[in-house]
C-alpha cells in the first residue's frame, strides 16, 4: 500500500497535460444557444486582389470588388457568401454576431493553396487568428490557408453549427482547426500541421440533453506537438482520418481548468494512426511554448484517453509508434476526482503493427483504476496485439463488460516511467519503418530537413540500455537493441520486493544466467552478442517479464 500511495503521488505531480486554450485573451465562453432557421441570404460579395487593388490605388478609383475580406464580411447579411479569388491575403478575418449567421467564406474548394490567409507581417493584434468566429451560428468557411498565426488558424467560439471544410493550417501558434465551447460542427477534407500544441481540437463542449453530434471526417494531422487534443469534448466523432508524424496523435483529454469535464459520447472509428515519434523537444518548426516543455504527455503514442467516458475506440489501424499504439488511463491531474476515472470506454477491432512489419512500442496500455474505481472499460477483438501493459493484460477485461476493472500496479509504475522521463525516447521500441504512401517518417526537425531513425551503419553500433526492476514489472517490459549492447537492470530505490532476473530463454549457444537477488539500490549488467529473442523473468514474480530482442 505504501508503494502505491507513491506512485500516485508522483503521479498526481508529474502528469501534466500540453496547454489549453490560452495563447491568447479569449472572449468569455457565452451559451451557443438552439438551432435557428437559416437565412435565405442570397446576396454575392467578391473579394479584391491584393493586385486589383494596387491597380484601383494606382488609378484612384473605388473598385467593385470588396477592399478587404473583413469589409466583405461585415456587409453580409445571414445567409449571405464572401467569394476570395486566388491570391495570397495578408489579412485576418472576424466573424462576430448572429447578424452574419449562416454566411459562406469561399475561396478555393479545389486547392486551398490557392487562398492563402498569411499573418506573419500583421500586427500581434491582428495575427492571432486566421478566420474568428464568436456567436454567428451556422457559418462555413472552405477553401482557405491560414498559417503564420500566433494563436488559431480556424476558430469557432460560442456557436451552434459550423463548417470547417477544404482548409489547410500550418506554421502555427496553437491550434490549426479548433471548435470551443460549440454545438453541432462538421470539419472535413482539411489538413493541420506544425502547430505548438494540436492541429485540431473541439472542446469544452457543453452537455446536451439531445446533443448534436459533431462529425470529423477525412482530415490529416500532422507535424504538431498533438494530431488532436479534445479538452472535455463531447458528441464527437472522429473517422476516416490519418494522423502521423505528431508528438501523440490522438488525446481526448479532461481538464478542470476548462468546463464540463470529463470528455464523454465520443467515437474514434476508421482511421490510420501511425509513426507519432515526432520529438519536437529536440526542435520544431515552431516555437514550442513552456507548456509543452515541461512533463507531458508521452512522446510516440497512438491514441490516449486521459480521463473519459463512454467513448468508442474501433476498427483504427495503429502501427509504427515507437511507445504505444492505444491507451487509456485516469485523468489524475483533475480536481474533480469522479470526473477524473475512465469508465465505459471499449476499445475493440483495432489492428495493430501492420502485419507485424511496423510494430507499436507496446498496442495496448491500461493500468486501472487510479482515482474513483473504473467500471465498464473493456477491450475485444483487436488483432495484432504482440504487446501489452500490464504485460499480463490482467486489466484487460474482454467486451461486454459492466464491472469495476483491477488495477495493475506494475502497469501504473510504467505509464509513470513514461511521463518522467527527461529524454523523452528511452522507453522508445525503435525500428526502421517499411514505406508507406510516400510519407516520411519525422523523428527529429532539422531545419528544412526531417531524420528518420538512425542511418544502418549506426544502427549497428552497440547500446548503452538500462531496464529498471520495480515493484513489481520490469520497465521497459519489451526493447530492441543492436548486437553487443550492454544491457543493465537497476532495482528501484522505493521497491518493497525482492527480485532478480533469469535468463529464461535466449538463441542457441547463449549460457543462460540469473543475477543476485535484492530488493532495492543494486544493478546488474550483461552484454547481448548474439541476434535472436531473449526473453527474462523475475523467479520470485512470476508476472514479471521481459523481452529483448537483438537485431
Amino acid at each position: 500500500m505504501r508503494y502505491i500511495r507513491i506512485v500516485i503521488a508522483v503521479l498526481a505531480i508529474g502528469l501534466v497535460a500540453p496547454a489549453v486554450a490560452g495563447a491568447e485573451s479569449y472572449p468569455p465562453a457565452g451559451s451557443p444557444g438552439k438551432v435557428k432557421p437559416r437565412a435565405g441570404g442570397t446576396k454575392v460579395f467578391t473579394v479584391c486582389t491584393p493586385k486589383q487593388v494596387a491597380a484601383a490605388k494606382r488609378a484612384k478609383r473605388t473598385p467593385k470588388c470588396s477592399p478587404t475580406i473583413q469589409a466583405a464580411v461585415d456587409a453580409t447579411l445571414p445567409g449571405d457568401t464572401v467569394r476570395i479569388p486566388p491570391g495570397t491575403y495578408r489579412q485576418s478575418v472576424s466573424i462576430l454576431g448572429h447578424k452574419h449567421d449562416g454566411i459562406k467564406l469561399v475561396g478555393s474548394p479545389a486547392n486551398p493553396r490557392k487562398t492563402v490567409l498569411n499573418l506573419k507581417t500583421l500586427k500581434a493584434a491582428d495575427r492571432q487568428n486566421g478566420v474568428f468566429i464568436n456567436g454567428a451560428d451556422g457559418v462555413t468557411v472552405r477553401g482557405l490557408y491560414a498559417r503564420n498565426y500566433l494563436g488559431n488558424g480556424f476558430f469557432a467560439l460560442n456557436v451552434t453549427g459550423y463548417t470547417f471544410k477544404n482548409l489547410l493550417a500550418g506554421y502555427g501558434g496553437t491550434y490549426g482547426i479548433y471548435a470551443f465551447n460549440s454545438k453541432g460542427g462538421s470539419i472535413s477534407d482539411s489538413e493541420a500541421f506544425y502547430n505548438n500544441d494540436s492541429g485540431f481540437y473541439i472542446g469544452q463542449t457543453p452537455p446536451q440533453t439531445k446533443p448534436l453530434r459533431s462529425l470529423v471526417t477525412n482530415i490529416t494531422s500532422w507535424g504538431n506537438v498533438l494530431g488532436w487534443s479534445g479538452t472535455n469534448m463531447r458528441y464527437v466523432t472522429i473517422t476516416k482520418s490519418r494522423f502521423y508524424n505528431n508528438g501523440l496523435g490522438i488525446v481526448p483529454n479532461a481538464l478542470d481548468s476548462e468546463k464540463y469535464a470529463p470528455p464523454e459520447d465520443n467515437v474514434i472509428s476508421h482511421n490510420v494512426v501511425f509513426w507519432n515519434n515526432f520529438d519536437y523537444f529536440r526542435g520544431a518548426p515552431f516555437t514550442i511554448h513552456a507548456g509543452s516543455k515541461g512533463l507531458t504527455y508521452p512522446v510516440g503514442a497512438g491514441i490516449l484517453l486521459y480521463g473519459s467516458r463512454n467513448t468508442v475506440i474501433s476498427n483504427n489501424v495503429v502501427f509504427g509508434n515507437f511507445l504505444l499504439g492505444i491507451g487509456i488511463v485516469d485523468a489524475i491531474e483533475l480536481r474533480q476526482s469522479d470526473a477524473a476515472a475512465v469508465k465505459g470506454n471499449t476499445v475493440s477491432d483495432n489492428v495493430f503493427g501492420r502485419g507485424g512489419t511496423d510494430l507499436n512500442g507496446a498496442d495496448l496500455f491500461y493500468p486501472g483504476a487510479l482515482a474513483q474505481p473504473n467500471s465498464g472499460n473493456c477491450f475485444s477483438g483487436n488483432i495484432g496485439v504482440h504487446a501489452t501493459v500490464p504485460v499480463d493484460g490482467a486489466t484487460l477485461a474482454p467486451c461486454p463488460f459492466t464491472g469495476v476493472n483491477a488495477t495493475s500496479p506494475s502497469g501504473l509504475a510504467i505509464g509513470i516511467s513514461w511521463i518522467t522521463d527527461p529524454s523523452h525516447e528511452r522507453y522508445w521500441i525503435v525500428h526502421n519503418h517499411p514505406a508507406y504512401k510516400g510519407i516520411k517518417p519525422l523523428v527529429h526537425y532539422t531545419g528544412a530537413k526531417v531524420s528518420a531513425v538512425a542511418s544502418a551503419a549506426a544502427a549497428k553500433k552497440p547500446q548503452k540500455k538500462t531496464v529498471g526492476v520495480i515493484d513489481d514489472a520490469f520497465t521497459p517490459a519489451k526493447s530492441s537493441v543492436t548486437p553487443g549492447s550492454k544491457i543493465t537492470w537497476k532495482w528501484s530505490a522505493v521497491n518493497s520486493n525482492t527480485h532478480n532476473v533469469k535468463l529464461v530463454s535466449a538463441p542457441k549457444g547463449v549460457k543462460k544466467f540469473t543475477s543476485p537477488s535484492a530488493t532495492a539500490g543494486i544493478s546488474f549488467s550483461k552484454q547481448l552478442t548474439k541476434p535472436g529473442t531473449y526473453r527474462f523473468i523475475c523467479t520470485f514474480h512470476q508476472n514479471m517479464r521481459e523481452t529483448i530482442v537483438v537485431r
